[in-house]
């Protein structure tokens, strides 16, 4: 069975959307609604296209430049199941995945929810925070506003998992 996810459209060559040269897939559908958003034309559920991940990564795969690939939107996080199947096949050809949210780590934390988790342990870097437009910086690489963090998730991982063990 084809997993598919819905999508507002893809850029297969970026260098604004992550470090290197990246492939970026805006999936559809933001609840967020920021005032000022660049890409509003993604908050709408019912609009967008399905496509299949196999076609999305075959395309991944047909260009030997790619540092990495970025999951935009929308709200990636709206669609974490089929994310985190593109991810994992991703990650086999040694290329980093990227995501942005308008959601802080923490809330995504809080969601207590197994498809979000697994999404997060297949995001090397994580963009977070909704757009606020009076904190706009254009000067801010990767990041529409300063309230945004830019997590090394592989590095968090490894913290937590050190203060963990120190707790046992």
């Amino acid at each position: 069975m084809a997993c598919k996810l819905k999508i507002s459209g893809i850029e297969p060559e970026s260098i604004v959307d992550g470090r290197g040269f990246r492939y970026v897939i805006f999936t559809q559908g933001c609840p967020h609604h920021c005032p000022g958003c660049h890409n509003p034309q993604t908050h709408d559920f019912n609009a967008g296209n399905w496509v299949d991940i196999a076609d999305l990564f075959a395309e991944i795969c047909e260009n030997p430049l790619l540092k990495g690939v970025t999951f935009s939107g929308g709200e990636p996080f709206c669609q974490p199941e089929p994310l985190v199947e593109l991810a994992k096949q991703i990650h086999t050809k040694k290329l980093d995945v990227t995501v942005f949210t308008g959601y802080t780590y923490e809330q995504l934390l809080n969601l207590h929810d197994p498809n979000v988790d697994a999404l997060l342990r297949e995001t090397d870097i994580l963009i977070d925070g909704r757009f606020l437009l009076e904190e706009k910086d254009l000067t801010l690489t990767f990041k529409g506003s300063r309230n945004q963090r830019i997590i090394d998730m592989n590095q968090t991982r490894q913290t937590e998992h050190l203060v963990l063990d120190e707790l046992n």
